[in-house]
């Protein structure tokens, strides 16, 4: 098994299988219901803080700070729960509030600028998901090891961009092109947004033979978790596009 998402990888299920007790194993029942509260609890606090952001006439002068601070929580969560699978139960329901409160001030900001973006966004990000699944269910889509390989090299390749970015930023120097609403900058946010669906499929198929290989039950939550990583992140990258897509308007 291979999947390019860093909180989903075959070491983390080879390690906990040995850990797993009789009856007390993964299912995938288990997983998609840890995923829709997972789900809940964002949607919950990204709702509370686009309420107060949206209603707020100076929010646009806390915007900036809420947004580069508040990544730090959810960060650091994320990287306990990849090295602790175990603490996925308690933590992961942590992450997404935590998460979600920052991802209703990211809407909140791309709402004020193009409104009904979120909307769309929104619809686009349960649309690619729900037919993802579809086809990975009736077996139209299944990931081979050239594929997967391939979804995994251009995935750590993106992350290391956005790394190298984010490092540059600091130093004042900005990636012309990509990052803005010219053609060029529209394709590259075009290409993000079909790897960030594909790596979907690669989670699902990942659950799938979790589940199959007897994963302790603590990896319900765990894998939940890895698969709302995915959709935020497909989620934010559909907003990126739509608003260099109505910046040109």
């Amino acid at each position: 098994m291979r999947t390019s998402n860093p909180t989903l990888n075959d070491s983390v299920f080879e390690r906990s299988r040995a850990n797993a007790l009789p009856g007390a194993t993964m299912t995938l029942n288990g997983t998609v219901f840890k995923t829709g509260v997972l789900t809940l609890l964002l949607v919950t606090a990204a709702s509370w803080t686009w309420k107060i952001a949206m209603g707020d006439t100076s929010a646009p002068e806390w915007f900036s700070k809420a947004w580069t601070f508040g990544w730090i929580v959810p960060a650091v969560l994320a990287l306990i729960i990849s090295f602790v699978p175990k603490a996925a139960p308690a933590l992961a329901p942590l992450y997404a509030i935590t998460k979600g409160l920052v991802i209703g001030l990211i809407s909140a900001m791309y709402e004020r600028q193009f409104g009904g973006i979120v909307l769309t966004a929104v619809m686009l990000t349960c649309g690619v998901l729900f037919a993802l699944l579809a086809a990975y269910s009736t077996g139209l889509i299944k990931p081979s090891e050239n594929f997967k390989l391939g979804i995994f090299a251009a995935t750590m390749g993106v992350a290391l961009f956005y790394l190298a970015t984010w490092v540059l930023a600091m130093f004042g120097i900005q990636v012309p092109g990509l990052f803005g609403n010219g053609w060029i900058g529209i394709a590259f946010s075009g290409f993000v947004v079909v790897l960030a669906a594909l790596n979907l499929v690669l989670d699902f198929d990942f659950i799938e033979n979790g589940c199959a290989a007897g994963a302790p039950k603590h990896m319900e939550w765990y894998a939940a978790f890895g698969l709302l990583v995915t959709l935020v992140w497909l989620y934010l990258e559909i907003l990126r596009l739509l608003s260099k897509l109505r910046s040109r308007d």
